[in-house]
């Protein structure tokens, strides 16, 4: 799929890697981008940013279907149709099973359940059409796992699972997938070590519109996964050719993260 003239939604668009996607997007001719967050603010910068690119700033919190469903609605009200859904908004927090059940219903509603509402509210169009790309930010720890934070890793394991589910149920109907993985990027959820030993992955972290580029090729190419580090595929092979080994090395890794656990 071609981005020009096409309608970009990004959810999660205020900061980050939602912000360097909405840059590349209207970089690359989109006839608008829609630009959603819950950070009013920055996101109503980041479309100001963007113009004369058409598509403006709305309000929505992903962990609330309403909000998403009025996403999709306006979006489309406003210009005819969404071409293309980012569903990049995500959460990361500390902890395991101690980690308390409103971090863990967060987690799920926003690393989960809001590709879930996203789907939901775009997805009869696109198939109407028989065409559309649904791209879902869900971390490379979808593949593998995420060192420190067990809500995290669960989650974007979850998030990684309903995106091939999507890609194998409307692959043949239109629908293109992408779930992109990346290991650690500069944002604000990586330079602030919000959840657990995220801290090792500053050493190799990419600056968000370097991933975005990553997006655009992988939108273009139609491919479901996207990669923007990677040394990812080898430790998904890694994974799978020798489970137990793997679990070994990740286990050495965890040691080595003992001390920033424990500052």
């Amino acid at each position: 799929m071609q981005i020009q003239d096409k309608v970009v939604v990004v959810t999660g668009g205020a900061n980050g890697i939602g912000r360097a996607l909405c840059h590349k997007f209207a970089q690359e001719g989109a006839k608008a981008v829609v630009v959603s967050d819950v950070d009013k603010e920055h996101g109503m910068k980041v479309s100001k940013e963007i113009e004369p690119v058409k598509g403006g700033f709305i309000a929505c919190n992903v962990a609330v279907e309403k909000d998403v469903r009025m996403l999709v609605d306006v979006a489309t009200d406003t210009f005819g149709q969404v071409d293309i859904f980012c569903s990049n908004a995500g959460i990361g927090v500390a902890g395991g099973p101690e980690a308390t059940d409103k971090d863990w219903q967060r987690s799920w509603e926003v690393n989960v359940m809001a590709h879930v509402y996203a789907a939901r509210a775009v997805l009869p169009q696109m198939l109407e059409r028989k065409e559309g790309c649904l791209v879902q930010t869900v971390s490379a720890a979808g593949m593998l796992t995420q060192i420190g934070s067990a809500p995290y890793s669960v989650t974007k394991h979850a998030a990684m699972g309903f995106a091939e589910w999507l890609a194998v149920t409307y692959g043949d109907q239109g629908i293109r997938v992408s779930a992109l993985c990346p290991q650690g990027v500069r944002t604000n959820m990586l330079l602030n070590a919000e959840f657990g030993g995220g801290k090792f992955l500053m050493e190799g972290a990419l600056e968000p519109e370097q991933v975005a580029t990553e997006v655009v090729k992988a939108i273009n190419e139609e491919r479901f996964l996207v990669l923007p580090h990677p040394e990812v595929a080898k430790y998904f092979q890694n994974k799978a050719n020798d489970y137990e080994r793997w679990l070994r090395g990740m286990r050495k890794l965890q040691a080595t993260m003992l001390p920033l656990k424990t500052n």
